[in-house]
């Protein structure tokens, strides 16, 4: 490794340390560059209130930026879903590392699949998103809102308070609880949040192309255009991470296509809006492309109702 170690801001979650040194071991095992994590709480670690009081959006990344404002980090490191999709002054996207499994796992007491859970099972989430796309598939089940890292919810089964929780299976896998996870949801079955399973560089715009711009030796072009394509149906729909939107896209290498699919499915899981759309890029880095078949299909969707859905959320959200 070479010169002063770099510092690199993360959340203290035992998940955000984790791929908080994912993404510097990589940076320095092509650059030699070392990098040192900082430790960093953020707002939404310390509250008690549940995210979806609080709009989600931005809760466990303000922290960081106002550290990379002040200058006291040099980068930092976010779950991409958690990220709001405007951009902050002053800083930029650097990288976009190659995306874990976006999926959704069920972790069950004894061992059960979500297809056998008895009725009225409780079934733990802190996600509108997930609520809402569970309940179209098995309205019979009760789902709770719960807050907590991932091993404080699968605590919740171990103990029997509940019976179920739905995490990311990609956290899962970066915590080291895959043993856990009883079954899978395929994007067929729930579509994941926009960004799930990928994380975020984020620095200042302005050292991007100078002094750590090293760190686009992490970035992965066909990653990034899909999660470009997903954040853009959820900023045209202006719904932040707390909606019950969900969107997927998958870059196609051999055909150079990109398909994106999206759904917005009201809280009790009986409205949806859901839409699909492919377009072919010039290269896995086209962001024009990825940012326009985004904005055609949440337009296409909004036609069709999916703006007034996300509306009666938020409402549903802010009544007391």
């Amino acid at each position: 490794m070479t010169g002063t170690p770099a510092k690199l801001g993360t959340r203290r979650s035992t998940m955000a340390t984790s791929q908080s040194r994912m993404v510097a071991d990589a940076i320095t095992a092509r650059t030699g560059q070392a990098i040192e994590l900082e430790l960093i709480t953020s707002f939404g670690d310390v509250t008690k209130a549940h995210l979806t009081q609080l709009g989600g959006t931005g809760v466990f990344v303000n922290a960081l930026r106002d550290e990379l404002v002040a200058g006291t980090i040099d980068f930092a490191v976010h779950s991409l879903k958690d990220l709001p999709t405007a951009p902050a002054d002053g800083l930029v996207l650097a990288a976009v590392p190659e995306r874990d499994d976006p999926r959704d796992a069920l972790c069950a007491r004894d061992g059960l699949a979500f297809a056998d859970l008895p009725a009225g099972a409780r079934v733990g989430t802190g996600s509108p998103r997930r609520v809402a796309q569970l309940a179209a598939l098995r309205p019979d089940l009760t789902y709770l809102p719960i807050r907590g890292n991932a091993e404080t919810r699968l605590g919740k089964v171990a103990s029997g308070e509940l019976d179920a929780v739905v995490l990311a299976y990609a956290g899962l896998g970066r915590v080291g609880r895959m043993d856990d996870v009883t079954d899978v949801f395929e994007p067929e079955q729930m579509l994941p949040a926009p960004g799930q399973g990928a994380l975020a560089v984020e620095c200042s715009a302005e050292r991007r192309d100078g002094d750590l711009a090293y760190l686009a030796t992490v970035d992965h072009p066909a990653t990034r255009v899909a999660v470009v394509a997903e954040r853009t149906v959820l900023s045209e729909l202006e719904a932040g991470c707390a909606a019950p939107v969900g969107a997927y896209a998958e870059y196609d290498a051999g055909t150079g296509s990109l398909r994106l699919r999206a759904a917005v499915v009201s809280t009790d899981g009986t409205a949806s809006v859901r839409g699909e759309r492919t377009a072919d890029l010039a290269s896995p880095g086209d962001l024009a492309a990825a940012t326009a078949l985004g904005r055609d299909l949440a337009r296409r969707m909004i036609g069709e109702g999916a703006d007034r859905i996300v509306a009666e959320a938020f409402a549903e959200r802010d009544t007391p």
